[in-house]
């Protein structure tokens, strides 16, 4: 499979990308205001990769029985703007301008409720498993993407989901070399 190393964003969706419509989503209180990345991972059941659990999940239909583990996520409603596989592939969730349901209880920089002004990504991945080099190479060029289509996003305002829920979430993760990352999206930015 051959991942894309430039994005276009184009009313709200990445073009090119799988776009699977999740029903877990609502309107943004303002969809001009958005301001904040934030960066998740996530694999079910825990730290196994490459199964369609994830996309259950965000679409509602996850059999909680399929795992002894997805008992505590039964009725559970989330959604993620978009999920970076481990091979690099992008699927769609919930347009850039819809609200999410991937923070949770958030706050940054004093402002609660995250969900209304960020976009979310997942990561297939667990806090402490090393991410691939091609998950970086595909999150550079999206975030190069939405930093271009919502400017307010600065490099001090792509943070993980430890960042605005910190005590009750950990990821992206002690495994996540931020630096990488920032050096990758500056580096795309030079092309």
């Amino acid at each position: 499979m051959s991942i894309p190393t430039t994005y276009k964003i184009i009313n709200h969706q990445i073009s090119g990308v799988e776009f699977r419509p999740s029903s877990h989503f609502n309107q943004r209180p303002d969809p001009k205001l958005i301001n904040l990345l934030v960066i998740h991972c996530i694999s079910l059941p825990a730290k196994q990769f490459g199964l369609n659990y994830i996309d259950d999940l965000f679409l509602g239909c996850l059999d909680c029985n399929a795992d002894s583990s997805f008992q505590d996520l039964q009725g559970l409603r989330v959604s993620a703007h978009l999920l970076i596989k481990r091979t690099g592939e992008v699927i769609q969730y919930v347009p850039f301008d819809k609200r999410a349901w991937h923070a949770g209880v958030s706050s940054f920089e004093g402002v609660e409720n995250c969900n209304d002004y960020s976009i979310g990504i997942e990561l297939e991945g667990a806090d402490d498993i090393v991410y691939e080099t091609i998950q970086y190479q595909t999150l550079a060029a999206v975030c190069q993407q939405i930093q271009q289509t919502y400017p307010a996003i600065t490099q001090a305002r792509i943070v993980g989901h430890c960042d605005i829920a910190p005590g009750r979430k950990t990821d992206p993760g002690p495994a996540f070399n931020w630096q990488h990352l920032y050096n990758l999206i500056n580096q795309n930015k030079g092309n």
